[in-house]
């Protein structure tokens, strides 16, 4: 596709479900600038995956996890979960929270909600294609709730024989999860083995 031609491709236009799902299928994902509102493309060499088979779970979330501290659901407050990952300044611009909403509700765009006492405390949300899951954001407003949502993730997306977790640019919290980066070559290697994989969320 044209538009998606370089690795690294700013253009005002249209955020739709059809856009984002063409992009993503093709190695994109968007950011939106907080100052311009303008969508940044991105298509990262390297780029970050987390192998669902080597996601670390270390001894104190696994004590966090014996707790039970915290309820998980799954696609049962989409719409706070991205608001929460909103902050100040952030690439989640108006457009972003109004595109993503909408392939929410066309299926193809997921939340994991982490309850403590009923209050929401932490949370993931991502994009789904095949055997492909595109994580977009996480947040926590308790300690280790994060890492709760995104173990509960793993867990959900094995069940659901995905294939892929990808997860954007390598961070020092998300290598401390098991996330590693690979080349734009394996990537796009292992995006075509997972959009052939049948899946669902």
């Amino acid at each position: 596709m044209a538009i998606f031609g370089d690795r690294h491709h700013n253009q005002i236009m249209a955020l739709t479900p059809e856009l984002l799902l063409r992009a993503y299928a093709n190695g994109f994902f968007p950011m939106g600038d907080p100052e311009t509102g303008e969508i940044h493309w991105y298509r990262p060499d390297p780029r970050a995956i987390l192998p669902l088979e080597k996601f670390h779970r270390s001894r104190s979330l696994t004590r966090t996890l014996n707790k039970k501290t915290f309820d998980v659901s799954f696609n049962q407050d989409f719409a706070s979960v991205i608001r929460a990952c909103r902050r100040p300044d952030t690439w989640i611009t108006d457009d972003i929270l109004t595109a993503y909403e909408s392939l929410h509700q066309k299926g193809h765009a997921h939340s994991v909600e982490v309850w403590k006492e009923g209050k929401l405390s932490g949370g993931v949300y991502g994009v789904t294609l095949a055997g492909a899951f595109f994580a977009e954001s996480m947040f926590h407003f308790a300690t280790d709730a994060s890492k709760v949502a995104l173990h509960h993730l793993v867990t959900h997306l094995m069940r659901k024989h995905f294939c892929l977790l990808e997860v954007q640019f390598l961070t020092p919290h998300l290598a401390s999860l098991g996330a590693e980066e690979i080349s734009d070559t394996q990537y796009q290697t292992l995006l075509e083995k997972a959009l052939k994989t049948p899946a669902v969320f």
